[in-house]
């Protein structure tokens, strides 16, 4: 439940943080051609600190929610195949046996 939560998360954070990307101000425009006059909504020096900022946080907001994912992941790869069927079906696990030969 929580790693699909986080997945989606992270898919939702990718999208945010291309288009962040994108209408920043380059050598080229970008698609910063597409978004008008951004003078008039951003004040006279335009969204370049805002964007700078957004993607800032954008970008710490996805590293954070990766680095948790691996955890989380990590955590569960950990389990074996018998774990898990021990698991669901509440079945104790197996012993290995111990030899009793002596010399």
């Amino acid at each position: 439940m929580t790693t699909s939560f986080l997945l989606i998360t992270q898919i939702v954070l990718v999208i945010i943080l291309v288009i962040a990307v994108l209408l920043q101000k380059s050598s080229s425009i970008g698609l910063g051609a597409y978004s008008g006059s951004n003078e008039s909504v951003f004040g006279a020096k335009g969204p370049n600190a805002f964007l700078a900022k957004i993607t800032f946080l954008i970008g710490f907001l996805f590293v954070a929610n990766t680095i948790t994912l691996g955890y989380m992941y990590s955590q569960v790869a950990q389990k074996s195949v018998v774990d898990k069927i021990v698991e669901k079906t509440n079945v104790p696990a197996p012993v290995a046996p111990t030899s009793n030969t002596t010399k």
